[in-house]
């Protein structure tokens, strides 16, 4: 077990959750994910973990995200697996990234998800070095990278879903079409059984950064 551990869940006893958003911004579904948020309400928020050529594609995308009160967070520069990469190429996919998030938005990333959710010791502590928050998901069975279909997203997501939970899903690369109808449908029941949609950031700040 590393010293420094991945997140899936956060202690808190408020009925939060995180929806987060790998792989973008996307100028077809990222959007779309957007209304979404803004349909059910001015404190519907979620996170956004991007790649750095994505930013660098999509710098307004990204500062539109911004700007609406999400949260964005690091997702390395080209989506490698960390665990294969020497030091200095696992810290030059971090820090790249890092400062296009800083350069396009003004704030430095606080969370880091790993891409396929690897790494290895020297990564992760790399990374909690930089005063990163390691995030996980806990519906990893969803996975609506490989569209299972709408039905499927929604009910394994639900199944594993509990307050503090972190949510995963994503709007780049492929056809998410099928992600932003689950998405849609889950704000939608969530907020009707009484939970808030939170960043990342705000998981952080209500736990005080245990997992669960």
């Amino acid at each position: 077990m590393f010293g420094t551990a991945i997140i899936h869940k956060f202690v808190t006893e408020e009925k939060v959750v995180a929806f987060t958003f790998d792989d973008g911004p996307n100028p077809v579904y990222t959007p779309q994910i957007l209304d979404i948020f803004r349909e059910s309400g001015a404190n519907a928020k979620a996170t956004f973990f991007m790649i750095g050529s994505q930013i660098e594609q999509h710098p307004e995308l990204a500062r539109t995200v911004h700007l609406q009160g999400h949260e964005i967070g690091n997702h390395t520069y080209t989506h490698p697996y960390l665990s294969k990469l020497g030091e200095q190429e696992c810290a030059n996919e971090v820090i790249r990234t890092e400062n296009l998030i800083l350069k396009t938005i003004g704030i430095k990333p606080q969370a880091f998800r790993p891409p396929y959710f690897d790494y290895n010791e020297q990564a992760a502590q790399f990374i909690s070095g930089r005063g990163y928050t390691l995030v996980g998901a806990v519906n990893g069975e969803a996975m609506d990278w490989e569209q299972p279909g709408v039905r499927h997203i929604v009910e394994k997501t639900k199944e594993n879903l509990s307050p503090g939970s972190v949510l995963l899903f994503h709007d780049g690369f492929g056809d998410r079409s099928q992600t932003v109808e689950a998405v849609r449908i889950l704000a939608g029941e969530l907020i009707a059984e009484g939970y808030r949609l939170v960043t990342v950031r705000d998981l952080i700040n209500l736990s005080s950064g245990k997992k669960a």
